[in-house]
């Protein structure tokens, strides 16, 4: 079958050059954008009087019949074609006959191209912010449930000072709350159309780029056209996005991974959202937070791989720049899938509250509160530092916790120690105790949950 672009060849390609060539397997998934950016483009010509008022009727019709058939299945893509753009004037073509040939004018697949993958992530992008907004409606739920619930907080993963459950959730929280904030502001440098750009020089006709611009919802357009049509920042600084997006639901994947092991047993996650052995019967695998770890690195890689495509690229198109696409949207495709398993499976998440405290108190990460205690009673901080260390070897050999060793033990080692310890070393005490803004405290975190709260509700 002879292309379009025939002209100066023949247009006769072999079939597995053609095979190599096409994108509409891919490229198909644009067909409502590049339908509806032709729409504006003939209304554009219209208005120029580049073409009859008449004849751009007749093509938005013809776009709108092309669009409706293809949304209820009447319409079967063609992969024959080249391209998402060939398929849809071709089908236009064969149904208006040569009025359908009138669409491309002043324009190229260059631009035509470059205007429906952005038209295409911005719809992606809004879709993702609505999936994030869900998870940290779950998080803060969940946070809100176990804002007292006390556990060991970790640096090194070694425990730290005590914490509560609901303030380690709301960590996770403000890092999706970041990546909202990264995406809406990639959607803003991404809202700028190139079409009018055509392949690369602009064109000879006088069109108004504005027009299809604000049709199209676009905040303005490509300044240089050269650019119009060979930019792809907008598609690394998405991938850029989703990337970081990843690893914080990986470190969260891998704290839940931790959590629901026999080691230490801090969380359960529903049935429904774990898998089991084929051999061992009493395995609970956290399968879906595992793939979620692993899927990061599969977004890592497709942003490298655009990275690598286009570092050594001259201007303007190359079709090379064809590679964008399966890119881009491998990245949000896995993204999505993972958003939309992890919010029903931290939903349904439930904390074991007698363990995490029994492990604060293993941890002796009351220890810290101990010596600031000695502290505030007029005991230089190493001195009572040393005492704090020695109590806690102590209570190691005893196998016992600082919380019930007795007055005489501690007056052993102090005579500045009274029975209003007990209540300072007290775990729940400890968290209370750390009132400074984004600390532990459970009106803190209630103050953090409300906060969130607002910020995705705006």
């Amino acid at each position: 079958m002879a292309k379009m672009w025939a002209g100066v060849t023949d247009g006769k390609t072999e079939k597995i050059a053609d095979d190599f060539n096409s994108s509409i397997h891919f490229d198909s998934r644009m067909y409502r954008q590049d339908i509806t950016g032709s729409m504006a483009h003939a209304a554009m010509l219209a208005g120029k009087g580049i073409i009859s008022q008449k004849d751009a009727d007749t093509l938005i019709a013809g776009l709108e019949g092309i669009l409706n058939d293809l949304d209820s299945g009447m319409l079967e893509f063609d992969w024959e074609c080249e391209d998402i753009h060939m398929f849809v004037e071709q089908v236009l073509t064969q149904r208006l006959g040569d009025v359908g040939k009138k669409l491309h004018t002043a324009r190229s697949r260059n631009d035509q191209v470059a205007l429906d993958i952005r038209m295409y992530l911005r719809d992606e992008i809004n879709e993702i912010i609505d999936l994030v907004k869900m998870l940290i409606v779950a998080v803060t739920n969940q946070a809100q449930q176990y804002k007292d619930a006390i556990m060991p907080g970790y640096t090194h993963l070694q425990r730290a000072q005590p914490i509560t459950f609901g303030h380690q959730l709301m960590a996770y929280a403000m890092m999706l709350l970041r990546d909202i904030d990264r995406l809406a502001d990639c959607k803003k440098r991404m809202n700028q159309s190139p079409i009018g750009c055509c392949a690369l020089a602009g064109t000879t006709y006088n069109t108004d780029r504005w027009f299809e611009a604000k049709n199209l919802g676009f905040d303005g357009i490509c300044m240089n056209s050269l650019d119009g049509v060979s930019d792809r920042d907008f598609c690394l600084e998405l991938m850029s996005d989703l990337s970081v997006l990843m690893m914080h639901l990986s470190r969260f994947s891998e704290e839940i991974i931790l959590w629901s092991s026999w080691e230490f047993k801090f969380i359960e996650l529903s049935d429904a959202f774990t898998t089991g052995s084929s051999i061992m019967p009493q395995k609970k695998n956290p399968d879906m937070a595992e793939l979620v770890r692993g899927k990061t690195g599969r977004v890592y890689g497709d942003l490298m791989a655009l990275l690598t495509t286009l570092k050594g690229l001259p201007l303007a198109y190359n079709k090379d720049m064809q590679e964008d696409k399966e890119a881009v949207f491998d990245a949000c495709d896995t993204v999505k899938m993972c958003l939309k398993v992890f919010v029903p499976m931290i939903d349904t998440m439930k904390a074991n509250i007698s363990n995490m405290k029994k492990a604060a108190q293993k941890g002796f990460i009351n220890a810290t509160d101990l010596a600031d205690y000695l502290v505030k009673k007029g005991m230089p901080f190493r001195s009572a530092y040393k005492i704090s260390g020695s109590l806690v070897a102590q209570c190691i050999q005893n196998d016992t916790v600082l919380e019930d060793l007795p007055l005489e033990t501690y007056k052993a080692h102090s005579d500045l120690f009274e029975e209003d310890l007990y209540q300072e070393i007290d775990l729940l005490t400890c968290v209370e105790k750390r009132i400074s803004e984004g600390g532990t405290s459970v009106a803190s975190v209630e103050a953090q949950i409300a906060w969130v709260r607002s910020q995705i509700n705006e």
